[in-house]
């Protein structure tokens, strides 16, 4: 598959969480944010990822369909209600709390 533009979106979103209450905690937020957005158009899916090299580093991956419907999810009213939850536990460490990816190939 090669992306032009149309193809499916990756978006990490960075936590963290630097004791188990706080690991406790973003677990709980993400499974209360997917729940929300199992029902936003164009979403396939999400993860929880953790680093086994940094523990306290998280990010939770999400699919879509493409970046349309990304970006019109994100530009909607109801984006900032659904991520909520969420949003206490974001990684300052880095750079950017999230980054978007277009799938350029896959098998």
């Amino acid at each position: 598959m090669r992306g032009e533009g149309g193809g499916e979106v990756r978006v990490m979103v960075y936590q963290a969480a630097h004791d188990e209450q706080q690991l406790a905690a973003v677990r709980e937020a993400y499974h209360r944010v997917s729940e929300r957005l199992a029902k936003v158009p164009g979403m396939l899916g999400n993860e929880l990822l953790r680093s086994p090299a940094d523990p306290t580093a998280l990010a939770v991956m999400s699919r879509w369909e493409s970046l349309a419907a990304f970006l019109a999810w994100e530009a909607g009213a109801d984006h900032r209600q659904d991520t909520a939850p969420l949003r206490p536990f974001r990684d300052t460490r880095t750079g950017a709390p999230f980054a978007v990816y277009e799938v350029d190939a896959a098998y």
